[in-house]
C-alpha cells in the first residue's frame, strides 16, 4: 500500500532536489562566466571558492522547501499550486543565499551568478515536478499507485467526494466501500458499494489493507464520530473529516487553534487581514487617481451631452449598501429621465426601459455612466474591483430569498468585479451573481483584481447592461 512507500518516495524526493540544487550551482557558474561573461581584466573566483558554499546551500533550500510543504503530499493540489509552492520557496531560497553571504562576509561572489542561479534552480524544480507530475498521473489513470480508502457514512458530502474522485482519476484515489446504518448492503453510488453497517467497521478494517478512512457522516450520526475515529487509529489509519454541511462551509475555509481549541472559521476571507486591507486600499488610491486623470477629458465631454440633451443633474446620486450593510451615496452619470424617487429605487432596468434617455442607453452599454464612481473609490466608500452595490430595498428583499446575499458585505463593493466581466449584471441571475460574489471575496488576490480590471477595460460594451 501507498503508506509503506511514502518513506521512500520522500527520500527520493530530498535526493533529486539536491541533486538539482547541485546541477543549478554548477550550471549557473558555467552560464553566468562562460556564456555572460565579465568586463576585460575583472577577475572572478574559480568554481572550487563558489563550491565551498554549496553544501549550506543545498541542506538550506532543503529545509526550505521541506517547511515550504513541498514534501507533503500533492495528490489534490493542482500543477499550478505546485510551481507556485517551488517558486515561492525558490525566492526563500535566494534571501536565505544572500544572507549566508552576508554573515560570512562574502563580497567577491557574482550577484549576476545568484540570480541566475534562482532562475535555473527554479527552472529544474519546475521541469522536474511536471516529469513526475505527468508520470504518477499516467500511472495513476492505468490503476497504480492508488491510494485505497474506505467512506464511513453515507450523506451529500459521500457522493460529491467520490464525484470528485472520479472526475480526477490523476489524483490516484480508489474506493473501497462505503459503511452506513440507512443504506442497503449492496447498494451502489457511480460503482461504490455499501458494504455494510458503521459497527462493522472493525471487521472491515481487519479484512483489508487501506490507506484512508473517510468519515462523511451525515450529522445526526455526529455521536458515533469519537468511537469511529478511535477504531481508525487503532489501525494505524490516516483518518480525514468531511463534514456533511458543505453548503456553509467554504473550500478554502481554515483552522484556528484557540489555546488548544480547535475552531473552524465558517468562510476564509482574505480581506479581513489588516495587510491585504492595506494592499487593496492603496490599488484603489493609486489606480483610482490615475483613472480620474486619464478620464477626466471623457468625463467632461459626457457631462456637458448629458445636461445638453436632457433635462435634470448630469450626476446622478443614489443610495447603496456597501461594506458592513452602511449606506452611502453612490455617483453616476444621469442615464435616465428624472423620476419620482419612491417610484425609482424599487424599479428595477429592463431592456428597451423606456425612462432610459438615447445618451444614457449608450454611457450604459459602454459602462461610462459609472465613472463618477472613481469619487466614490478615493472616498473610500468603493473599491476599484468588488461586488456591485444594491439599492436598500433590494438588499431587504434579496437576503430573504437568496442564500448567502449578505456575504458580499463583508467587503466594500466596487466599480466592476467577478460577476459583471462574466456577464451577471443588469437583469440577470442574482444568485448566479451572489456566487461569483462570494467566490471573489474568498480568493481575493492581487493579481485577480489586475485581471479583473484588464477583462472590463477590453469589454467595449456590455450587453446585459440596460
Amino acid at each position: 500500500m501507498i503508506r509503506a512507500h511514502q518513506k521512500s518516495f520522500h527520500s527520493l524526493f530530498i535526493i533529486s532536489d539536491t541533486i538539482l540544487v547541485i546541477l543549478a550551482f554548477i550550471l549557473s557558474y558555467y552560464i553566468r562566466f562562460s556564456i555572460i561573461g565579465t568586463r576585460e581584466g575583472v577577475k572572478y573566483l574559480p568554481l572550487s571558492a563558489y563550491a565551498g558554499y554549496l553544501f549550506f546551500i543545498a541542506l538550506g533550500y532543503l529545509l526550505i522547501f521541506l517547511f515550504g510543504g513541498l514534501y507533503n503530499p500533492q495528490r489534490s493540489r493542482s500543477l499550478i499550486r505546485q510551481f507556485f509552492d517551488v517558486i515561492r520557496a525558490n525566492l526563500f531560497g535566494v534571501v536565505y543565499f544572500l544572507a549566508l553571504l552576508y554573515m560570512v562576509k562574502q563580497i567577491d561572489i557574482s550577484r549576476t551568478f545568484i540570480a541566475v542561479f534562482a532562475v535555473v534552480n527554479t527552472l529544474l524544480d519546475v521541469l522536474f515536478r511536471l516529469c513526475l507530475y505527468s508520470f504518477l498521473r499516467t500511472l495513476r489513470k492505468h490503476g497504480k499507485n492508488l491510494k485505497h480508502v474506505l467512506i464511513v457514512g453515507y450523506s451529500r458530502t459521500t457522493e460529491v467526494y467520490i464525484d470528485r474522485l472520479i472526475a480526477n482519476p490523476e489524483w490516484g484515489y480508489s474506493v473501497m466501500g462505503i459503511l452506513d446504518n440507512e443504506m442497503e448492503k449492496g447498494t451502489r453510488y457511480r460503482g461504490v458499494k455499501v458494504l455494510g453497517r458503521l459497527d462493522e467497521l472493525d471487521h472491515v478494517l481487519s479484512e483489508h489493507d487501506l490507506d484512508e478512512l473517510i468519515i462523511a457522516l451525515k450529522v445526526e450520526d455526529y455521536t458515533k464520530l469519537a468511537e469511529i475515529v478511535e477504531t481508525g487509529e487503532h489501525y494505524g489509519l490516516h483518518t480525514k473529516f468531511a463534514p456533511d454541511f458543505m453548503n456553509l462551509i467554504s473550500g478554502n475555509a481554515n483552522m484556528e487553534d484557540m489555546d488548544g481549541v480547535p475552531v473552524i472559521n465558517i468562510r476564509s476571507v482574505p480581506l479581513a487581514s489588516m495587510g491585504n486591507r492595506c494592499l487593496k486600499r492603496t490599488e484603489d488610491i493609486v489606480l483610482g487617481i490615475l483613472a480620474l486623470i486619464i478620464a477626466a477629458l471623457p468625463m467632461a465631454v459626457v457631462a456637458v451631452i448629458v445636461k445638453a440633451t436632457s433635462k435634470g443633474p448630469v450626476i446622478y446620486k443614489q443610495k447603496r449598501i456597501g461594506l458592513h450593510n452602511r449606506e452611502f451615496t453612490m455617483y453616476k452619470f444621469r442615464s435616465m429621465v428624472v423620476q419620482d424617487e419612491d417610484d425609482e429605487k424599487k424599479e428595477w432596468t429592463t431592456e428597451n426601459d423606456d425612462r432610459v434617455t438615447k445618451v444614457g442607453r449608450f454611457i450604459r452599454r459602454t459602462s461610462i455612466d459609472e465613472l463618477p464612481q472613481l469619487f466614490n473609490v478615493l472616498k473610500g466608500d468603493m473599491s476599484l474591483v468588488g461586488p456591485r452595490p444594491e439599492r436598500p430595498y433590494y438588499v431587504d428583499r434579496f437576503k430573504e430569498e437568496i442564500p448567502r446575499y449578505m456575504v458580499k458585505h463583508q467587503v466594500r463593493p466596487g466599480i466592476t468585479g467577478w460577476a459583471q466581466i462574466n456577464g451577471y449584471r443588469g437583469d440577470t441571475s442574482i444568485k448566479r451573481r451572489v456566487d461569483c460574489d462570494i467566490w471573489y471575496i474568498e480568493n481575493w488576490k492581487l493579481w485577480l483584481d489586475i485581471a479583473i480590471l484588464f477583462k472590463t477595460l477590453f469589454r467595449a460594451k456590455d450587453y446585459n447592461a440596460y
